[in-house]
């Protein structure tokens, strides 16, 4: 079975969205900055992209090779996609109009507003925002710009591996925060088993984790501190053969350990990133992933929507 997107499509919307988007750093540190033994580490701050998340280059693919009509676009978002949607429609001059959930963090429904983007808060979680948006779209016209079970959307995600490829390309694996799976899917889509590919799930919104055993998404719980941008009902249906190809195996966290891990960026490198943003270098943290000996690990750290500051 063919899958729904590859390494050439990645390259080929990378020089199309680059004007528009940020090459955002890495930082190669020891595991021992974190009290772990000292592996090499690699985080790719994906947190400093525009609006506030990688997400963002999904949003500019979507734009800038589809054709949006005189109506703008639609979206529902746990916060972040929203975000980036309504940064790109703003760039490009289009109008946009979101949907997102009330378990979105105030922190995210600013950012989308501060974009000038007409704003519509319903439902308790993400498929009660998305279900809104896909009728809005059906009686306005506008065109819809999914979260993650979008060719476009992966694709662009997919830069955020095409970047780290470039930046350090002797890694032996790669840990990526799962939710609906456009990141990781556009991810292991750019790697193609050639590093490994961790999937990181908060043990309270296991989509992957339940799509896997059951062979196809399913319905999983939504209940974590990262709901607003890892606990949509299912893994996206385009990214699940991917997975099912390329990743090498999904691993859970808990609330507890990606609070920790929060916490624990900021203390050893002064960085912000929002629980979701944290969640896959939690599983380091919490040695939910121990590395072997010698081992290059990278970390995709994104996700700085937050008011959390003080972290008290």
């Amino acid at each position: 079975m063919s899958l729904a997107i590859s390494r050439s499509d990645i390259a080929r919307v990378y020089p199309i969205i680059a004007p528009h988007i940020r090459r955002t750093p890495i930082v190669a540190i020891s595991g021992a900055d974190f009290g772990l033994p000292p592996f090499a580490l690699t985080l790719k701050l994906e947190q400093l992209q525009h609006a506030g998340s990688f997400k963002t280059r999904g949003a500019f693919a979507n734009l800038l090779t589809r054709n949006p009509p005189a109506a703008g676009v639609v979206a529902a978002s746990g916060g972040n996609h929203g975000a980036a949607v309504a940064y790109a429609a703003k760039k490009v001059g289009i109008p946009a109009r979101i949907f997102v959930p009330t378990v979105s963090s105030p922190a995210k429904i600013d950012r989308i507003r501060s974009y000038g983007a007409d704003l519509t808060v319903v439902g308790e979680r993400y498929a009660e925002a998305l279900a809104a948006s896909v009728e809005w779209s059906k009686g306005s016209g506008a065109m819809p710009v999914h979260a993650f079970d979008q060719v476009e959307t992966m694709a662009g995600a997919g830069t955020v591996a095409l970047e780290l490829a470039e930046q350090a390309p002797e890694l032996d694996t790669v840990l990526v925060a799962v939710g609906g799976g456009g990141l990781i899917g556009g991810i292991a889509a750019w790697y193609e088993s050639t590093t490994r590919v961790v999937a990181v799930e908060p043990d309270g919104a296991p989509t992957l984790t339940e799509a896997l055993k059951a062979g196809r998404p399913i319905d999983a719980p939504t209940g974590s501190v990262a709901a607003d941008s890892l606990a949509p009902k299912q893994v996206g249906g385009l990214m699940f053969p991917i997975a099912r190809a390329h990743i090498e195996r999904v691993v859970l966290v808990t609330d507890e350990a990606i609070r920790t891990a929060q916490l624990m960026l900021w203390d050893a490198l002064r960085l912000v990133a929002e629980p979701g943003g944290c969640t896959a270098l939690a599983a380091l943290l919490s040695a939910a992933y121990q590395p072997a000996d010698g081992e290059r690990v990278g970390v995709v750290v994104s996700g700085a929507n937050t008011t959390a500051v003080s972290f008290t």
